[in-house]
């Protein structure tokens, strides 16, 4: 019996020290809320998580783990913190998780759309900021952005006569369709290739499949099985297949020539030129689903977002009204009213200061992907003395950081003058404001989108006076966000259109 005892006690010790030695390899972990079986923390995360995450850190801290299903996932909710994981430690957590749902369906350019980090994502990034992102491109699409602009004025001078409202929620999402297509692809979608509708419809379906809840995505070994008898892995099937075939459709048309006569050459010419000249990435060449994954970026990332912008912009003008004034004073002030009929171009734009200061604080306020796009851990770092396991998947809540009391004085109230005099900016430099991003993987279309967001809001403030539907009040504007992979306004945005005659 005493050696049974002895025997026993020796075990017991020899656990307590494999446990006490992993404890000390895995070094000091990050504060974690108590969690429930099999499930972790996801019943936490709420409808919407970024606001869900964000109480929680105020309880728990800037640097928070979680465990969701059997991911363990790190959230960063402070300037500093974000600051340490993308700056000070970027080549440690620069890659992309393996997401079920987004990436292991048909066809594999989805695998290079969401890449880890390797040398073949490395050189297609640099590519996409060279040749498809850059500013001398960006503003060679400036007719089509005027031309299209021009169609939408037409349109709201209609509704400024009739004195009817406007929905600026579909009216800014059309907008960024027809511009993005036509730069992208060469093509307008009014009844021609394929029709207007049906293509926002496919791109609608294929952003909800992307930011719907995919059990295969937290239960990496058996997930699958729950989205597929939920009908999820269906629905992204043929989302995906709907979506190369567009993709197939309009480099068909390109190689056959089927396209408008053109000066400027559109992405998908600028993309099989580059296949046909073999540009070369990492250890292979550009190939046809490098061209598709560029594509699938362009079109869901380019579209959703900058609406998204507009929209939350127009929406806190519309409940500030001294905002509202002083932001077309400065326009009309500045543009002239010797421009009136015309469009805006980039360059005017350039000197609007108070304007610029109006879309950093609606970026504050409303960053279009409030939790970043989920990166995942390469090897062992530290973040404020916590230590990050490889494979761990890390957030950066930068809805949290642009309204933390600590950082921003009255936080929730819409205040672009906060930003005179001070040098803080969207490009991934300053960790206050980051809705772009930062690091290796900041969005590579960062002058696209501000561009197309002050573009839009100036030539709309610059020809009409905005006022609410008859019988609304400030109070009454409906400030509540959507769920799903972008921070949308939950309800449609509509305000009446009044032609501005006299400035």
């Amino acid at each position: 019996m005493p050696l049974i005892w002895l025997l026993t006690l020796l075990f017991l010790i020899s656990i307590l020290l494999v446990a006490v030695k992993q404890t000390k390899r895995r070094g000091r972990q990050p504060p974690c809320p108590p969690g429930l079986p099999i499930i972790g923390n996801l019943h936490q995360l709420g409808e919407l998580p970024h606001q869900s995450l964000c109480r929680l850190s105020n309880k728990y801290g800037p640097v928070m783990l979680l465990k969701l299903g059997t991911v363990s996932t790190v959230v960063v909710s402070s300037p500093e913190t974000a600051k340490q994981a993308l700056k000070d430690h970027d080549l440690h957590c620069c890659s992309r998780p393996s997401l079920e749902g987004t990436r292991k369906l048909s066809y594999n350019y989805l695998d290079i759309a969401f890449s880890r980090f390797d040398d073949y994502w490395k050189e297609l990034r640099k590519l996409c900021v060279k040749e498809v992102f850059s500013m001398k491109r960006v503003n060679s699409f400036q007719p089509i952005k005027q031309m299209e602009m021009k169609k939408l004025i037409d349109s709201i001078t209609e509704s400024a006569f009739e004195k009817t409202p406007v929905n600026l929620s579909e009216t800014f999402y059309s907008l960024n369709v027809n511009v993005v297509c036509k730069a992208a692809f060469g093509v307008s979608f009014q009844g021609s290739v394929l029709d207007n509708e049906r293509l926002q419809d496919l791109i609608h379906e294929a952003l909800e499949m992307m930011g719907s809840f995919s059990a295969a995505d937290f239960y990496p070994y058996f997930g699958w099985i729950i989205d597929w008898f939920t009908g999820l892995h269906a629905r992204r099937e043929r989302s995906v297949r709907d979506l190369d075939a567009f993709y197939e459709q309009m480099i068909d048309l390109h190689l056959r020539k089927y396209r408008e006569e053109r000066s400027e050459e559109d992405f998908v010419d600028l993309l099989l030129r580059l296949e046909k000249e073999e540009a070369v990435l990492g250890y292979g060449k550009l190939t046809r689903n490098h061209i598709k994954a560029i594509l699938m970026n362009i079109l869901l990332g380019g579209i959703n977002t900058s609406s998204i912008t507009m929209t939350w912009a127009m929406a806190e003008l519309a409940r500030n009204p001294r905002v509202m004034k002083k932001v077309q004073f400065e326009i009309r002030d500045i543009i002239g009213e010797n421009s009136k009929g015309r469009i805006i171009s980039f360059d005017e734009i350039d000197q609007l200061s108070y304007l610029k200061m109006v879309v950093k604080e609606t970026f504050r306020l409303h960053p279009p992907s409030p939790l970043l796009v989920p990166r995942e851990v390469l090897s062992e770092f530290q973040i404020n003395g916590y230590t990050i396991q490889p494979k761990t998947r890390l957030h950066v809540n930068v809805w949290a950081i642009g309204r933390d009391p600590e950082i921003w004085k009255d936080p929730d109230e819409f205040i672009p003058e906060r930003f005179m005099d001070c040098d803080i900016d969207v490009k991934g430099q300053h960790f206050e404001l980051l809705p772009f991003g930062s690091g290796r993987r900041i969005c590579p279309a960062l002058y696209m989108g501000t561009t197309t967001v002050e573009f839009g809001l100036t030539n709309l403030l610059y020809q009409f006076d905005w006022k609410l539907p008859e019988g609304l009040t400030v109070e009454d504007i409906d400030m509540e966000e959507g769920s799903g992979l972008t921070a949308h306004k939950k309800h449609d945005l509509q305000l009446v259109p009044v032609k501005a005659l006299d400035f």
